[in-house]
């Protein structure tokens, strides 16, 4: 399995992930409007962004995990089962540490 080429993909994705948290990150941190209508909107929006957040920051932690188990030499097998995972899961879900069975299992 050519790790080298998940660790640029994994790398490619972090960084996307790490702009789109600055972006959140200084959404939230702007300043509200004085009309309240405008404010409960910013709020609903900035729930939103939160979520966004939340999600990417899961992610990010999928992602570290997976450049570990590259350099620890482990990627592509299930950390549960300990068995090979799927190279078409892998291509779909270059984070993934669980094989087909374990992920449905999980």
């Amino acid at each position: 399995m050519d790790t080298a080429h998940f660790e640029r993909i994994l790398t490619a994705r972090k960084a996307e992930i790490e702009n789109r948290l600055a972006k959140i990150d200084t959404d939230l941190g702007r300043l509200k409007s004085a009309d309240s209508a405008e404010r409960a909107v910013e709020r609903e929006n900035d729930e939103v962004l939160e979520e966004f957040g939340q999600v990417g920051e899961g992610e990010l932690r999928g992602i570290d995990a997976a450049l570990d188990r590259i350099h620890a030499g482990t990627f592509g097998t299930c950390v549960k089962c300990g068995e090979p995972i799927a190279i078409e899961r892998l291509n779909a879900v270059p984070h993934t540490p669980f094989c087909q069975a374990c992920a449905a299992a999980h």
